[in-house]
């Protein structure tokens, strides 16, 4: 049967509010919350410990032994001994740094001084950050694969950074 107009809006001013149904809501946070916990990337940060020099130091003539020093310059990879001179001289390989050479070359070191854990890295002032890091973890340790999975190897842990000197190449006129 058909109301009248009259009855019809009497019953919408004499509705009920509806009641408001928050438990599906609940569910519903509570399903987005563990699903995006359970999907979140959680980055591992890695902190190193550098020996930078302080602003004020005394010289002191270094202990005798060796003392390795890896040069960054922007056309090469140089090991040396602070005390006897370059060791090695890596130049630059079509791709880039031989990073690769320069990790060979740390571990026959470390295989005749297995107790030296300290290098420094000498870098010219223009050298990128990206060339630091990929140094530092190669001078730090060395991979190698065994089956499935990859083994760090502990070669030089303690670095020290610091200013390569400069280069003994004189500019002709």
């Amino acid at each position: 049967m058909r109301r009248s107009f009259q009855t019809r809006k009497l019953l919408r001013h004499h509705r009920q509010p509806e009641e408001l149904l928050l438990v599906p809501m609940i569910d519903i946070f509570t399903v987005l919350v563990t699903f995006l916990l359970m999907t979140a990337v959680f980055s591992r940060t890695v902190v190193l410990q550098l020996n930078l020099p302080a602003a004020q130091t005394e010289f002191r003539e270094p202990p005798p032994g060796l003392q390795i020093e890896v040069m960054v310059r922007k056309d090469l990879l140089q090991v040396a001994d602070r005390n006897s001179g370059p060791l090695a001289t890596l130049p630059n390989t079509p791709a880039g740094y031989n990073y690769d050479g320069l990790t060979e070359y740390l571990k026959r070191i470390k295989a005749k001084f297995p107790e030296k854990t300290d290098a420094t890295i000498l870098l010219e002032s223009d050298t990128p950050y990206d060339t630091l890091v990929q140094v530092m973890d190669r001078v730090r340790v060395w991979e190698t694969k065994q089956g499935l999975t990859t083994v760090q190897a502990e070669m030089f842990p303690d670095v020290s950074i610091g200013d390569a000197p400069a280069t003994d190449e004189v500019k002709a006129p």
